[in-house]
């Protein structure tokens, strides 16, 4: 997919490092700077290993990576194979141009070339502008559920 100067396309591994930078970027931007605790062996491989459990797709714009979305595959006893969409990223100094819908189309259209039945994430309460864009692609927010998750020490 190309507009203009922005390219999306499947990532690679050696996009990982930037990536991890936006990743960290979301972090602090989301008030939780010391809870990126993934190693850069651990995200490369986890994504390009033997048995990947995430794919990507990166926004660059001539030729460095900008934003990216990352998901995995959720299995839904009611719904079958859904894509679980982990982050959508544009880094703060390119936000505005595009990016962001790109990736979420990128995304919608993997979705149907490989015939999960939906997309589902999360999204803080308190983030309005995330809120703002996922409203533009008639995204369903459910207040009912609530989200639940259990550390484990190795």
């Amino acid at each position: 997919m190309n507009n203009g100067n922005i390219v999306v396309r499947k990532a690679v591994a050696t996009d990982c490092p930037r990536m991890m930078e936006l990743v960290r970027e979301l972090a602090i931007y989301e008030r939780a700077p010391d809870e990126v605790t993934v190693s850069q062996e651990h995200f490369r491989d986890s994504g390009f290993g033997a048995a990947p459990v995430w794919w990507a797709f990166v926004a660059e714009e001539e030729g460095i990576v900008k934003g990216f979305a990352l998901y995995y595959i959720r299995y839904s006893t009611w719904k079958g194979q859904r894509m679980y969409l982990e982050d959508i990223i544009v880094t703060e100094a390119a936000r505005g141009r595009g990016m962001g819908a790109m990736l979420m189309e990128a995304l919608i259209q993997e979705a149907k070339d490989r015939k999960f039945s939906g997309i589902v994430w999360q999204v803080l309460e308190w983030n309005e502008p995330a809120l703002n864009f996922y409203r533009k692609f008639q995204a369903k927010f459910d207040p009912e559920w609530v989200n639940a998750a259990l550390d484990i020490q190795a």
